[in-house]
């Protein structure tokens, strides 16, 4: 370090910047105190600041409305006490010096000069020792007069004490001598002062007991505006706790509080919604889960019994042999069908877009009659309308998976040889397809669960059958028509047939523009119920 270097030393800091830490100070401060006792602070301080500002007007108004009644008195009387006390003094003792008078009114006080200086000092001995003798300025005639007979204060040789005066001046001749001065009529303000003070008095007292009022009553009144808040703070701390059917209580829409309530209430439900969905969720997917892990394990077993037997050399003959491959491969389709069905769903789960081509349900419907037929020629079927075209926007191929699981669900859980109707109508946009059978039909208490994976109306059914893939006794053939049509933007329904069996209807959004002749030709149709 250089000789000339000098150790550095640390600077104070300036006004600014402690003025800046102390307020930072103060303001962390008023943050950590609680919102109910900053509003009591705040209107203990209005309080305060309202009634001292109060008190100082109405002092300051009082002493303006007692003094102005002083005035008005002296207005009214000091003229003629002066003029009629340098009469009497006059023509009691021309010259004479400086006399006292004790014949005055009241605490009035009346001093006399002349231009040469004081003349007479009239006043009571017991005013002057009550409330001092006026400090009156020198003041010759010509100086009253310039001045006016305007009343003003002066001071008091004893301390606390003012008065009022009035100057007048005057002349007179006494016997050949013009006299020229002036007369001071004074009245003492200790009564006003006294009378001020008192009220003073009496405001400060009444105020501390208004602010000490107004502090319990504005806490009493600010605990109880926070109730609800406090509620609040309650239902948050239960729902925590797990009691998500806990509600805020309920306050007048009209008011904040009331208006946050309504708005957290509904949020409440939501997210009790929100759980209660993800809950039936979950336990439905545990419940999928199983029930997948059944149906795979079923034909798994068998496959893996088979395949044992074979490797045992249990099989000898080749009738033996050609039986069990012919089992193992009705098992290995059986879960293979399975498997689709629940990749399909998993699809529609995941919302995966499907195609939006332009589709004729007539079309699908006469393929489906085609292979229900082919299932069993022994159905009477019937088509309504017969031809025509009704389109709608879709996916192809989902839209056949819809019709060949209802279709392989009548062939399956319907009497060989009962009638089918299959009708395609337009309503209000909407095209509305039915699927009518008159099979044994489907309970009410079951109706409601049909479209549930895994659901099966009776569980002793065979898991096997003629149906179509995915139509067969796992019960996931309604579950992915629901899938299916909802992924259309569409609904689906089940109800029973009068006189017996079941009718599911689906209804689909219509092709904007497209055309149809169904509309036309079966605008009103109802399946017949033969």
């Amino acid at each position: 370090m250089s000789a000339d270097a000098s150790p550095t030393t640390p600077q104070s800091p300036t006004v600014r910047e402690r003025w800046g830490a102390a307020g930072s100070a103060a303001r962390a401060w008023w943050a950590g105190v609680p919102l109910r006792a900053r509003l009591v602070g705040l209107i203990t301080a209005l309080l305060v600041v309202g009634l001292a500002i109060a008190g100082g007007t109405t002092a300051v108004l009082l002493q303006r409305h007692l003094v102005g009644q002083v005035d008005r008195q002296l207005a009214t009387q000091a003229e003629t006490l002066a003029h009629t006390t340098i009469a009497e003094t006059l023509f009691a003792s021309p010259l004479s010096g400086p006399r006292q008078q004790t014949v005055l009114p009241s605490d009035y006080a009346v001093k006399l000069t002349t231009d040469s200086g004081l003349w007479a000092d009239l006043g009571r001995e017991a005013t002057y020792s009550q409330y001092g003798t006026p400090n009156l300025p020198a003041m010759t005639a010509a100086e009253a007069s310039q001045a006016g007979s305007e009343p003003f204060t002066v001071d008091s040789s004893k301390a606390g004490s003012t008065w009022r005066a009035v100057v007048f001046p005057y002349q007179a001749t006494v016997n050949g001598t013009t006299i020229t001065g002036t007369a001071t009529v004074s009245l003492p303000l200790a009564a006003i002062h006294n009378t001020i003070d008192t009220v003073l008095l009496v405001m400060v007292i009444g105020g501390v007991g208004v602010v000490l009022l107004g502090a319990l009553v504005g806490g009493w009144a600010v605990r109880r505006a926070f109730r609800p808040l406090r509620q609040i703070e309650d239902t948050a701390a239960a729902i925590a706790d797990g009691d998500l059917s806990r509600r805020v209580p309920a306050a007048p829409v009209g008011t904040e509080v009331g208006r946050l309530g309504a708005a957290l209430n509904g949020m409440l439900s939501q997210i009790e919604q929100a759980f209660a969905s993800q809950s039936a969720s979950e336990h439905r997917m545990r419940r999928f889960v199983a029930d997948a892990s059944h149906e795979l394990r079923t034909p798994l077993a068998a496959i893996r019994g088979y395949s044992e037997l074979y490797r045992m050399g249990a099989l000898t003959e080749p009738a033996q042999v050609d039986d069990t491959m012919r089992r193992i491969e009705e098992s290995a389709t059986r879960m293979g069908a399975l498997v689709e069905d629940l990749l399909t769903l998993a699809r529609m789960d995941d919302g995966r877009p499907l195609r939006a081509d332009e589709v004729d349900l007539m079309v699908l419907v006469g393929d489906a009659l085609s292979d229900l037929h082919a299932l069993d020629p022994s159905r009477p079927l019937r088509l309504e309308p017969d031809g025509g075209t009704c389109t709608v926007l879709g996916d192809e191929p989902r839209l056949r998976q819809v019709l060949a699981n209802l279709v392989g669900n009548v062939v399956q859980h319907t009497p060989a040889g009962s009638p089918v109707e299959i009708g395609v109508t337009e309503r209000d946009g909407v095209a509305v397809l039915s699927v009518r059978d008159h099979g044994p039909g489907i309970d009410p208490e079951h109706a409601a669960r049909v479209f549930e994976r895994f659901y099966r109306v009776d569980a002793s059914r065979a898991r096997g059958g003629a149906g179509a893939a995915g139509a067969g006794g796992a019960g996931l053939g309604m579950a992915i028509v629901a899938a299916i049509v909802s992924a259309h933007h569409g609904d689906v329904s089940i109800s029973q047939t009068p006189g017996g069996g079941t009718t599911v209807q689906v209804s689909l959004p219509l092709a904007v523009g497209a055309t149809s002749r169904a509309r036309q030709m079966s605008a009103d149709w109802e399946p017949s119920t033969r």
